[in-house]
């Protein structure tokens, strides 16, 4: 059984966006929805779907919805980068969300059921995880939490997440992770710097 995702972000569209691994980094960036079945799994994990709403997916061909739920997630993150970067998000990749969200309300059907109102889903076809991705996504982009979205302070990680500290100074994706691990790696260029009179290599602030 594969290990749970790490859902650090606070909030699922910011997980989708993580799910593409070190695209920051030197290294090769790792897909971590490599495969229908793993996007089935993240929808789950994140409380989009239920078992039972998941289980009759788990037969069915999700090539295309796999394709568009990266393609959604590449889209969340050219808007969230830009905009962390100080840029404005590419026009294209508005038209795209904006399709993304349309054909997510599409999907729903308005209900009463008992004596209230709610959405329920209209379709329960492979493309569901992809339909609820775009729903969640839509309550953060146009919501005012999208003022707390962070991206991590290792420049070659760059997770997003939501920034929800007391005095919103959350710097890291994890502290047990990037945290440490820049804090070592601008510790030793310190005590490398002091030996040889030379300015840090460009470590972020901590």
């Amino acid at each position: 059984m594969k290990a749970a995702f790490q859902r650090i972000a606070g909030h699922p569209a910011l997980d989708l966006v993580n799910t593409l691994d070190w695209r920051f980094g030197t290294r090769e960036p790792e897909d971590l929805l490599a495969t229908y079945s793993d996007l089935l799994r993240f929808t789950e994990q994140s409380g989009l779907l239920t078992a039972k709403q998941a289980r009759p997916l788990r037969h069915m061909p999700g090539a295309r919805a796999l394709d568009r739920s990266r393609d959604l997630r590449e889209t969340l993150a050219a808007i969230l980068y830009a905009r962390l970067d100080g840029q404005n998000p590419p026009p294209s990749s508005l038209a795209a969300l904006e399709r993304f969200f349309q054909a997510a309300r599409a999907a729903e059907k308005l209900r009463w059921k008992q004596g209230r109102l709610e959405w329920e889903w209209n379709e329960g076809g492979a493309e569901l995880p992809l339909r609820a991705l775009a729903l969640s996504a839509s309550t953060l982009m146009l919501s005012g939490d999208l003022e707390r979205v962070r991206a991590c302070n290792n420049p070659e990680c760059r997770w997003l997440f939501l920034d929800t500290s007391k005095n919103h100074t959350r710097r890291w994706c994890d502290m047990k992770l990037c945290g440490n691990r820049m804090k070592a790696r601008r510790f030793k260029a310190q005590r490398k710097g002091r030996e040889n009179g030379s300015p840090l290599d460009g470590l972020p602030e901590l």
